[in-house]
């Protein structure tokens, strides 16, 4: 007699964006300051192991690069353990800066993951008043847009109830909006079409160096559920061009 084969479960597949390189173990110690930033928020979860990767991580830390002398931003993007897993570059120098000033020339993002090999490309188009930040896969095919629906003035005198708003679309659909939670817009909630919030933007103490002499910012990501494109894209695109579109450009305006 010959015992049948044993045949294992199959295995349930994991689904990732067709821009996400498989999640690599890391075994390098963590970045002891991103750890700090998580324990003093409070939204560190040791059961969320997450995927290492920028697309499987429900909790992500963006710090910008302190410049004396800030020409090109600059961000480093870590896991809530402190492992880098992409980073942001700004790329070239816009010629509309000569007609409509540094501040709201044409600005270019390039996220990259952990290799430093490209994933997205986020664009906002040189502007006067609101903004639109266009965002685009390597291979040329958009992701969506995050839009400025308003100016975010005078909310402080009325309540909040006009702080600064952006609408995250995709194909004329729009998936979620992204909402100051103050006039000085450091933190955001980001929430679907109904108004549940599905993610949070939350801006952390960088270090009296980096807040007293530089334009510095490090801000906490924190999905609450996992999220599918293209809307997954756009939030975490949103947790750099929020910095990007309103905190650079309006400095003097939101501090």
């Amino acid at each position: 007699m010959v015992d049948a084969p044993v045949v294992a479960p199959p295995t349930q597949a994991v689904s990732y964006p067709a821009h996400v390189n498989m999640p690599a173990v890391a075994s390098a110690p963590g970045n002891k300051n991103v750890q700090r930033q998580i324990h003093k928020l409070g939204v560190a979860d040791p059961a969320q192991a997450g995927g290492g990767t920028l697309f499987t991580e429900q909790i992500l830390v963006v710090n910008q690069k302190a410049k004396l002398f800030e020409r090109k931003a600059e961000y480093s993007v870590f896991t809530q353990h402190g492992h880098k897993v992409g980073g942001v570059r700004q790329l070239g120098t816009s010629m509309s800066r000569m007609v409509v000033g540094r501040d709201n020339a044409t600005k270019r993002l390039q996220i990259v993951d952990a290799d430093g090999g490209p994933i997205l490309t986020l664009t906002r188009p040189a502007t006067v008043l609101k903004s639109k930040v266009t965002v685009m896969r390597q291979d040329g095919t958009p992701v969506g847009q995050i839009v400025q629906e308003n100016f975010g003035m005078m909310a402080s005198m009325l309540g909040g109830r006009f702080n600064i708003r952006f609408r995250m679309e995709s194909d004329g659909e729009t998936l979620g909006t992204i909402n100051a939670e103050s006039w000085r817009a450091w933190d955001f909630s980001i929430q679907d079409p109904h108004g549940s919030e599905i993610a949070r933007i939350t801006k952390t103490w960088a270090g009296f160096s980096k807040e007293m002499f530089t334009k510095a910012d490090n801000y906490v990501l924190q999905m609450h559920r996992t999220l599918e494109d293209p809307l997954l894209s756009l939030v975490v695109s949103a947790a750099l061009a929020v910095d990007t579109v309103l905190k650079q450009d309006s400095d003097q305006r939101s501090r």
